[in-house]
């Protein structure tokens, strides 16, 4: 069996990759693999359980709760929050696990689970393994040890889960929005209600674009991944910035009032300044990844900021930010780590600081996002190709050496594998974006051929 988990959980197309059977047995396997590991000893465990509105999130919540309380699993239903709302609650509410169901950015069909550890970190690769494997050895037929009688799990509804995460987005503000007009773009998502809530409490004028979430149509044509209706509600409202998220709300993306894009590194760099300002940004780094701009490194060594890579995922951002006590990391696709606020990305919490920014200082956004200069920057998906060989082919190997040689030191290339979908990502900035362009699409090319 291949590896079920990703870099962002377990995903695939509901009821198809991602069945009931499967959430269910997952979620039994994870409470066992817990149990092995210490974390339930000495009390009776609990789970935080949240979703988005997508229609499989439905079903697939019934059989995740199923799945913890036949292990004896104590389960609070928070119901539709975002994924850092959940990892949040997890934390606040001492519980010893936390489970989101979302696929993200993904298109409707789609969904997933992701697994939050005890404090709503996520698990370490280890665990998720381990859970895999279990997972796989009881689906064969070992069976499960079960609790009966007053050792199965209790299901509650926690209502209060919304209120507790917008109190907190509000109370770790360094400074309130009045004054400031933000268009949101919701994504029909998960934040469709706690991102107006939050900034409509923070003072800002809003405007809602993508906020009628009615189960199929979340990410349609809308938030992160789609930013022309957010451009164009920019200006036509007159407002100062546009906030997108996407499914989750684990990301962030913005427009200026010009609406022009403000993507992930720009943010960043506009953080991190506030935060060095702010004396917050500890030992005067931030976190990036391989993806990241060439423009964003060079901006921020310009200012004296020093900027460690990782890995793409979000998880490997937070693990080096962990490790050496980094406050502040992120990726260009808009997820953004504020380590003292939250424990994953948080599109809101991000979208908050960035208009607290643009309300203490009166600068507009597209000012502060001039910090950076980004280069031209293509990216190519090549889907129906064999992954799992990027590593190890040698025609594509000769292919990326003749690239680099070409761009010299005004550039570079980076292909990788997606950790959430069946595709190989082709990257190359270069000084001029026509020479980008043609030498993405020969390396794209590359890629059909050496791994088709």
């Amino acid at each position: 069996m291949g590896r079920l988990f990703g870099t962002d959980g377990v995903r695939g197309v509901a009821n198809a990759d991602l069945t009931a059977e499967l959430a269910l047995g997952l979620s039994v396997a994870a409470a066992h693999v817990l149990a092995e590991a210490g974390t339930f000893a000495g009390h009776r465990p609990t789970a935080v359980v949240g979703r988005d509105p997508r229609a499989s999130g439905e079903f697939l919540e019934a059989a995740v709760v199923a799945g913890l309380a036949s292990a004896g699993v104590d389960v609070l239903r928070v119901g539709v929050l975002p994924t850092p709302a959940v990892a949040y609650l997890t934390g606040a509410l001492g519980a010893d696990l936390g489970v989101m169901l979302s696929a993200s950015h993904n298109a409707m069909p789609d969904n997933g689970i992701k697994f939050f550890a005890r404090g709503g970190h996520k698990l370490a690769d280890d665990l998720e393994d381990r859970i895999e494997s279990v997972y796989e050895e009881h689906r064969t037929g070992a069976p499960w040890e079960r609790p009966t009688g007053s050792g199965v799990g209790r299901v509650s509804d926690y209502t209060e889960g919304f209120d507790k995460y917008v109190a907190h987005l509000i109370g770790v503000l360094p400074n309130r929005l009045d004054g400031v007009k933000v268009v949101l773009d919701e994504a029909h998502g998960a934040a469709a209600y706690v991102s107006p809530e939050a900034f409509t409490r923070a003072g800002a004028e809003i405007v809602t674009i993508g906020a009628e979430p009615d189960g199929l149509n979340i990410n349609d044509g809308c938030g992160s991944t789609h930013l022309d209706l957010l451009k164009q509600a920019v200006v036509e409202h007159g407002a100062d910035l546009g906030i997108a998220h996407d499914g989750d709300a684990d990301r962030c993306l913005a427009v200026d009032a010009t609406g022009a894009e403000v993507d992930g590194d720009q943010i960043l760099a506009v953080l991190a300044l506030a935060m060095r300002e702010a004396g917050q940004l500890r030992e005067n780094t931030v976190v990036g990844t391989v993806m990241s701009n060439l423009g964003f490194k060079l901006a921020m060594e310009a200012e004296g900021i020093q900027v460690v890579q990782t890995g793409v995922g979000d998880r490997y951002v937070l693990e080096s930010m962990k490790q050496h006590g980094y406050a502040l990391g992120g990726e260009q696709s808009g997820h953004v780590i504020i380590l003292d606020h939250a424990t994953t990305g948080d599109g809101t919490l991000t979208g908050l600081m960035l208009a607290a920014r643009v309300a203490a200082t009166g600068r507009p956004l597209g000012d502060l996002a001039g910090v950076m200069k980004r280069l031209p920057q293509i990216l190519i998906n090549v889907p129906d190709v064999d992954k799992s060989r990027v590593a190890t082919s040698g025609e594509l190997a000769a292919a990326v050496a003749d690239a680099e040689r070409e761009l010299g030191a005004t550039g570079r290339v980076l292909l990788r594998p997606s950790g959430t979908e069946p595709l190989v990502r082709v990257m190359v900035e270069a000084a001029d974006i026509e020479q980008a362009r043609a030498i993405a699409g020969r390396l794209a090319d590359a890629v059909k051929s050496a791994l088709g």
